[in-house]
């Protein structure tokens, strides 16, 4: 009996989920989850983003970004507006305590990724980094911020 050939979208979910996991857990120092960091880190980079497009540019459902709006908008780091031309979609946008927020995020963020990258050489690092962010742009590129150079590696 051959063995099966495990394939690379298996190894990545694997990742994705065991780095979401550690997500998870370190960001709770800040009273956050991951989907209420999606939803700052999308209204930060595009200022009056629906919460729908938020979603889908951070990979979850609608209604987990509509439970992390709801709950950053009542502790004052998220605010709602109508959109200008579609009463029925509200526009999301970070109050200056969800922008210092975000940035004790990231740097949570930064700290996750360096560890959990630290197994791999820094030639290692950027080859993955730039593999990855390919696929990105490939499969979601409402990921990823309109700028990101593909060829950076902001990973420690």
């Amino acid at each position: 009996m051959s063995e099966q050939p495990v394939h690379t979208g298996y190894l990545a979910w694997h990742f994705a989920q065991a780095m979401a996991s550690r997500l998870e857990r370190e960001l709770r120092t800040l009273d956050l989850n991951l989907a209420q960091y999606n939803a700052l880190q999308q209204a930060e980079r595009q200022p009056g983003i629906s919460s729908a497009d938020a979603a889908r540019h951070a990979g979850i459902t609608a209604q987990s970004m509509g439970s992390a709006v709801a709950s950053l908008t009542d502790r004052g780091l998220l605010t709602r507006s109508p959109h200008p031309t579609n009463r029925r979609i509200l526009c999301l946008h970070s109050t200056p305590d969800g922008s210092r927020l975000l940035e004790r995020a990231r740097d949570v963020v930064r700290r996750v990724n360096g560890e959990a990258m630290a197994v791999l050489e820094p030639q290692e690092r950027a080859s993955v980094h730039h593999l990855l962010h390919r696929l990105v742009t490939h499969l979601n590129p409402g990921a990823l911020p309109p700028s990101t150079d593909p060829t950076a590696t902001p990973d420690p």
